[in-house]
């Protein structure tokens, strides 16, 4: 019994030295391992995701594109209409007006924060260094009942309410499987502003040979989050660029 209790003492105290011995650039290397290698990533051109997003028991269709060249728009199928949100032509930033289904362009600053964030693609962490972003590994934490590596990404600053205030979040990466199960960041303006919004990630599934969360959850830290379940994501899609163009007024 003695030697049992030894060496599983001694197997503790190797993974939790290899655990505490972990760069920030260690972990970072090894989830784009994990999840389908770096060149690949950087090969990606666009994804598009089918979705089901879970409103107070709702289930309600959605469709999530993001392309390489900045190109994006979330579209809700509600009550039979479509109702694109989010929608970045390139040059324009655009949504639909729930009540009027009228296409609105975004303000200045919404604008010119969005662009910041097409630099994201196809990952906040890939080639980060060259976007300007800095990491910090903050340490081990448990999150949820999984102890995660908690890595500190600082973006571009971003302008609220007139304001230029640092983009900070905070991504919790499992020390087992090396992807994050969670992102946390501050909220800075509207109704929400000073909360904190949180999204957990999990039902990581292989999509040609690249390695996606299926199960988002995202609300306010400490309040029920609202689910969303992938069916289908599709890697390099083909979409016409017409799609992404604001409506013109009749």
């Amino acid at each position: 019994m003695k030697t049992i209790k030894l060496l599983t003492l001694a197997s503790f105290l190797l993974l939790s030295q290899n655990i505490f011995s972990q760069t920030v650039e260690e972990i970072i290397s090894n989830y784009f391992e994990n999840i389908g290698g770096y060149e690949n990533w950087g090969n990606l051109e666009g994804i598009k995701m089918v979705a089901n997003m879970n409103q107070q028991g709702m289930e309600i269709p959605m469709e999530i594109y993001q392309m390489k060249d900045g190109k994006q728009m979330t579209v809700i199928n509600f009550q039979g209409k479509e109702i694109k949100q989010g929608v970045f032509d390139g040059e324009h930033l655009w949504s639909h007006n729930f009540m009027t289904m009228e296409a609105e362009e975004s303000d200045a600053e919404t604008m010119a924060n969005f662009k910041l964030d097409i630099n994201d693609f196809p990952d906040s962490f890939y080639d980060y260094a060259a976007k300007g972003y800095t990491v910090e590994l903050m340490g081990t934490e448990d999150y949820q009942g999984t102890e995660t590596f908690k890595v500190k990404l600082v973006k571009e600053p971003k302008t609220n309410e007139g304001i230029q205030e640092e983009d900070i979040s905070f991504y919790y990466f499992d020390t087992e499987s090396f992807v994050p199960i969670a992102m946390e960041n501050e909220i800075k303006s509207g109704p929400g502003k000073g909360m904190v919004l949180e999204i957990s990630f999990s039902d990581y599934e292989e999509v040609e040979g690249l390695y996606f969360p299926f199960s988002l959850t995202q609300g306010v830290k400490g309040q029920p989050g609202q689910p969303i379940t992938m069916s289908e994501i599709i890697l390099n899609p083909s979409v016409e660029a017409s799609n992404f163009a604001i409506p013109t007024k009749e």
